[in-house]
Parts: structure tokens; C-alpha cells; sequence
């Protein structure tokens, strides 16, 4: 059941950076005004700083469960059960970590 719970906040925590990023990325069409601009920018710059704030928060949250992750590796000793869970954790959180660093780069190629 806990498992269960991670997965769907992982996933609607990657949905929605997918979604930010698509809303950061739209194009202007020329029929647009420059205030009009301004305003979305304005509106636009403290999403800005909230996107930034949690992805470089889940990084330095991902390192220190990567640390936990090879701590618990080299402890394990004898005890393959704790080595694959130690595995496991340690690779989805790379893969976490690749996800939200290459979501901007994806929605930008998409966009454009």
C-alpha cells in the first residue's frame, strides 16, 4: 500500500512538471500585444521561482536518499533481500533525478 502511494505522487509530481513546463514554453503568435506579454511574464515569473525551488529541493532531497541508498548497499552484507532493495531505491531515484532534470528539454523540443 505505501509503495502504491509513492508511485501515484511520483507520478502526478511528474505529470504536473510536465505541464508547468508545457505552460512555460508556449509561443507568442504575432497577434499577441507586448502588455499582454508583459502580464504573462509577470504572472509567469513566481511560478518561475516555485518550479525552480522544487526541483532543486527533490535534487538535494534525491542526493541525500542516494547516500542513504549506497550506505545501505555497503551495509548489507550477506543479505541479498537488503542489497536489491538497496539497488532498487538507488536506481529509481537516478531515474527520478533524469526525469526532472530532462523535462524541460523534452517539452521544449516538443513545443518548438
Amino acid at each position: 500500500m505505501k509503495n502504491k502511494a509513492f508511485f501515484i505522487f511520483g507520478i502526478v509530481f511528474l505529470l504536473s512538471i510536465f505541464v508547468l513546463n508545457l505552460v512555460v514554453a508556449i509561443d507568442f503568435n504575432e497577434d499577441i500585444s507586448d502588455s499582454d506579454k508583459e502580464t504573462f511574464d509577470e504572472i509567469l515569473e513566481p511560478v518561475m521561482k516555485i518550479y525552480n525551488l522544487v526541483k532543486y529541493s527533490a535534487s538535494v532531497l534525491a542526493v541525500i536518499i542516494l547516500l542513504f541508498g549506497g550506505i545501505t548497499y555497503m551495509t548489507a552484507g550477506s543479505n541479498p533481500a537488503k542489497r536489491e532493495q538497496a539497488k532498487n531505491v538507488i536506481m529509481y531515484v537516478v531515474i527520478g533525478l533524469i526525469v526532472i532534470w530532462v523535462a524541460p528539454l523534452i517539452v521544449n523540443f516538443i513545443v518548438s
